[in-house]
């Protein structure tokens, strides 16, 4: 058990630790009896249990399966295991299963993550670290471990340089991370290499992602007309691919190029093709983004009642997901609909709360470098209706806000996100939703109660949940609890601020 990091579950522990003498029909019992002598931890995370080991004990395991001779086999099983789960969840990942999986893979990060340790730290291994790294592309993007991501991509891509489509996959892969980043020649050198495996092997899969990307970066650089060139061509290829996941990207894209040049008819039958392919699947992350992007031609149309339930229909499933990238978006196309409503001051706010997503995610539409021209003009405009004085007031009120806040205010959900007050705590090295989540952990609420209460699922609060254990170097709910009274009593308040 000692090979787990952050807990597993059963099915996990059945995997790795059967065999040799251990039957897998024996494995829940044999947990059972180290539950029952505290040698783990059980822990019922949303209708799933999990088991953790102290890291001491952990350490101890370490030591014995090293004299055992065995650490390098059940890593590698380990490795195995978590490697299987990350392809499983790419293939459910375009459909109705989606936000499991997603939050499944969130939960499971340590996991995944000492996965990739091992593959690159074990000679002949980086193959797999490639194949790994490809398949958790949404997981570095849904819950914004990019630079993570990308150190294991470029770490793994250096060690092996093999041509094959492996490679190709882990290149185009990488290439989306580095667009959200901003390197975009980072992304142009990978894209070209992975075009030519492509081409070699004569991998339409390939080919149509690499085309998907390079109209991305023509985007970033304002040559829309090579950009829809591109996309065209991706959409081609996903659909003889029989790719669902390809084409919804392709035309989302495709819709906003169109519309950054003003044609406004081929941008809405474009963006309602990718919403239709989304719903065919059941779908609902991709689904959120071409809302996004319908919603701003929509608005560009001068429909803003229609522009802005499309938005906050997909602001409400990216707060779902805390995606931060699709949060960020949306936030800024609600600002651009109330000043272009004149309702200055509630767009200065939006546009504060959009700058503290942004600040996290490291650059202003990060992904959708073309749109900024909007953002520019809402920025300009907002400030010349209020005047720098009240525009700054209200642009640093809704900076100051707490996530959950922020969000509730874009979507008109609570009069709470007017006050712009921030708790009076001192520095934390947990995130606003961290803390949130910690507070009613302290308050006794169940995951369950937890993710009723935020609007969010399950598998979402117990990776919360984790990253808060991680972080506080926490094993338990009840440590969780007490550190928050602690802090209570040194600011005053109680567990719900």
């Amino acid at each position: 058990m000692s090979v787990f990091a952050g807990g597993c579950d059963l099915e996990a522990a059945e995997d790795v630790c059967s065999g040799d003498g251990i039957p897998r029909a024996d494995v829940v019992d044999l947990i059972a009896a180290l539950v029952e002598k505290s040698i783990l931890s059980r822990e019922d995370q949303g209708g799933v249990v999990r088991y953790r080991l102290l890291e001491s004990i952990r350490q101890y395991g370490r030591e014995r399966l090293a004299e055992a001779g065995q650490t390098a086999r059940f890593r590698r099983r380990h490795r195995d295991y978590y490697g299987r789960l990350a392809a499983e969840a790419r293939v459910r990942l375009f459909g109705p299963d989606q936000i499991a999986w997603l939050d499944r893979l969130q939960v499971e990060h340590t996991n995944l993550r000492t996965a990739l340790d091992y593959c690159l730290s074990a000679p002949g291994e980086a193959g797999a670290a490639l194949r790994i790294g490809a398949d958790l592309l949404y997981h570095w993007i849904t819950s914004f471990y990019l630079a993570e991501g990308r150190r294991w991509m470029d770490r793994a891509l250096a060690l092996d340089t093999g041509a094959d489509e492996v490679r190709a996959r882990a290149l185009w892969s990488s290439s989306w991370l580095a667009i959200i980043q901003g390197d975009l020649d980072g992304a142009a050198a990978m894209l070209e290499e992975s075009r030519a495996i492509g081409e070699r092997l004569g991998c339409g899969e390939v080919l149509g992602y690499v085309a998907l990307y390079s109209g991305m970066i023509a985007m970033f650089r304002q040559d829309a007309d090579a950009a829809i060139g591109l996309y065209e061509e991706a959409v081609e290829r996903h659909i003889a691919a029989g790719d669902p996941v390809g084409h919804a990207l392709a035309l989302i894209r495709l819709s906003l190029a169109h519309s950054f040049l003003g044609d406004a008819a081929l941008a809405v039958s474009i963006g309602e093709q990718g919403v239709a392919v989304c719903e065919a699947h059941g779908e609902g992350w991709h689904r959120a983004y071409a809302l996004m992007a319908l919603g701003v031609e929509v608005w560009r149309q001068g429909d803003a009642a229609r522009a802005t339930a499309m938005e906050q229909e997909s602001l409400r499933f990216n707060r779902s997901l805390d995606d931060p990238l699709g949060l960020g978006v949306n936030l800024e196309v609600l600002a651009w609909l109330a000043a272009t409503g004149d309702q200055y001051a509630r767009a200065a706010r939006l546009l504060g709360i959009a700058h503290s997503v942004w600040k996290a995610v490291g650059a202003v539409l990060s992904g959708y470098g073309h749109l900024v021209r909007y953002h520019d003009v809402c920025v300009d405009d907002t400030r010349r209706a209020l005047g720098e004085q009240v525009f700054h007031k209200e642009f640093e009120c809704g900076a100051g806000l707490s996530g959950e806040d922020g969000l509730a205010y874009a979507l008109n959900e609570a009069a709470s996100a007017d006050t712009g007050e921030r708790d009076a705590e001192e520095p934390s090295p947990l995130t606003p939703r961290e803390t949130q989540i910690a507070r009613l952990v302290a308050e006794g609420a169940s995951n369950k109660k937890i993710a009723a209460t935020l609007v969010i699922s399950q598998r979402t609060v117990e990776g919360h949940i984790e990253h808060i254990m991680n972080k506080l170097g926490f094993n338990s709910r009840v440590q969780i609890a007490g550190w928050i009274h602690d802090r209570g009593r040194a600011t005053g308040t109680g567990p719900g601020g």
